[in-house]
């Protein structure tokens, strides 16, 4: 980390925010004394001068953070979905950040796709447009196939995008540094993790043969039920800086007006969304994490399609039925059911009391379940939220940072299809049967034929194991007791019984 530089950057930041005139947008959003801001803009007034100006053509916030870079608009990408949060104005100006940010030239995308492709553009595309969209990392254009006639779309990493992202980053680490050397208390949030967890994301994010390995994977395991379109990935069009996919027609996501003229049932919409997003990340333990709208079309036939697979999150099986069971005692009311998960989990300190976190929990709760959402105020809910972890001394699950990320953004443009809907009661029977199939007496016959078919294929490897096991265990001029390999064969014939007799009893 290079201290001066990032140091420079910091200040830069919030002089940017004061030259934009964005400043003053953020501290009106934010709920603070009329004192606090005046102090923060008398702060922030001599340093203006340092600030980038800009496009003027934007508002003042999209101006100020596509000023700063790809990181800054990442995260007003993830505002622009919670208009609960930061007002319905200032969500539908950060809307521009999804893909509708100044392009790069055509001229410069058809040379990187020449040179990372090894191509013609005019011997392998008999069609190559403009750009279409342009999202903070690369843009996209429409083009068609010269031998087949088939219209794909072309994504192209900016040029650049790499240092750029390195350079945010690099920034980011020393302001993590600062927080953990200057605030001690914020050491649970665990900031360096966190931006550690960001850089792996990206990274990925900016290879695009991993992006197209990722649409390919999300294609296998769709169901059926979910309702998703996932365009077809061509390879030999797809390298490291560029990757080519099959067109796909439908309605962007963010465009509501023109989704009811169609006739789709905006209500509906929404709560497939979330249903679709749950049972992606219950289900499968892989999900689209980067589901805002401007990565969401809706097919004639009522449809998702899903589009930019840069971000995609994993999660495991144990933490799986963590979050289901987490998510179900709140749907239930079930408050300390949800403490005792997270005790389990070792999610918070076992010096904690359970009675108390389970009170503070209901207190987090009671004013999400069963009410309109439209009557809940998230930005003061999540600040409840974080107030009740600071006590608890909960630390920051970076295995969940993407997962809760992403729940935030689908319920965000959830709502922007219906207000008034209810996620707990639309995640409602999604979540119930992920515990039938997973957490109940299914799970655990299916965990035991699991471990039946495991110990089948050692069985014939038992003798050498066992073997082994007793030749580590011997002293070095001790034979070990016959009683004790007459009990290590004892329990290789148990293990071999077990398992033949679960086989016959699951016909397996």
């Amino acid at each position: 980390m290079r201290g001066a530089h990032n140091i420079f950057r910091l200040i830069r930041t919030g002089a940017t925010f004061e030259r934009t005139g964005a400043m003053r947008v953020v501290l009106g959003t934010l709920d603070l004394h009329p004192n606090l801001r005046i102090l923060a803009r008398a702060i922030g007034l001599p340093f203006s001068l340092f600030g980038l100006r800009g496009d003027r053509n934007l508002a003042p916030v999209p101006r100020a953070l596509t000023a700063l870079g790809p990181a800054y608009i990442k995260f007003g990408q993830l505002l622009s979905t919670r208009p609960d949060v930061v007002g319905n104005q200032l969500s539908s100006e950060l809307r521009v950040l999804l893909d509708k940010l100044p392009p790069f030239a055509t001229d410069e995308a058809r040379r990187m796709v020449e040179s990372e492709l090894g191509i013609k553009v005019d011997e392998e595309f008999s069609y190559f447009s403009d750009s279409i969209a342009a999202a903070s990392i690369a843009q996209v254009h429409r083009a068609t196939l010269h031998r087949s006639g088939q219209d794909v779309a072309v994504k192209v990493l900016r040029p650049n995008i790499e240092r750029a992202f390195r350079r945010d980053i690099d920034a980011f680490y020393f302001a993590a540094w600062l927080v953990r050397t200057f605030a001690p208390a914020s050491r649970r949030l665990r900031p360096r993790e966190v931006v550690e967890h960001f850089e792996g994301v990206v990274m990925r994010e900016l290879d695009l043969r991993m992006e197209a390995a990722a649409a390919d994977e999300l294609a296998a395991t769709a169901s059926v039920h979910d309702r998703v379109l996932v365009p077809t990935v061509r390879w030999e069009f797809s390298g490291k800086r560029v990757v080519t996919v099959d067109w796909a027609e439908g309605i962007n996501l963010g465009n509501v007006d023109e989704l009811s003229e169609a006739g789709h049932d905006l209500p509906d919409l929404a709560a497939r969304l979330i249903q679709m997003f749950l049972r992606q990340a219950l289900r499968d333990g892989y999900f689209h994490a980067d589901l805002h709208q401007g990565n969401l079309k809706v097919s004639a036939a009522g449809e998702f399609v899903m589009l930019d697979f840069g971000i995609m999150g994993r999660i495991n099986t144990f933490t799986r039925r963590v979050y289901a069971e987490i998510l179900m005692g709140f749907i239930e009311k079930d408050y300390h059911r949800v403490a005792e998960v997270h005790f389990e989990a070792g999610y918070v300190p076992a010096d904690q009391d359970i009675d108390d976190f389970a009170q503070a929990l209901r207190s987090v709760g009671e004013p999400m379940v069963g009410m309109d959402a439209s009557r809940i105020s998230m930005a003061r809910l999540l600040a409840h939220l974080f107030e009740v972890t600071e006590r608890f001394g909960m630390q920051t699950r970076t295995e969940l940072i993407l997962l809760q990320r992403t729940m935030v953004v689908v319920e965000g443009v959830a709502r922007s299809l219906d207000p008034h809907l209810n996620m707990w009661d639309v995640a409602r029977p999604v979540v119930e049967g992920y515990i039938r199939d997973q957490v109940g007496p299914r799970a655990v016959i299916r965990d035991l034929v699991r471990s039946a078919r495991t110990l089948s294929r050692l069985a014939p490897q038992l003798p050498e194991l066992l073997a082994a096991a007793s030749r580590r265990l011997e002293p070095a001029a001790v034979d070990p007791p016959p009683s004790f390999r007459l009990k290590l064969l004892v329990a290789g014939l148990s293990g071999s019984l077990l398992t033949l007799l679960i086989l016959i009893i699951y016909g397996v």
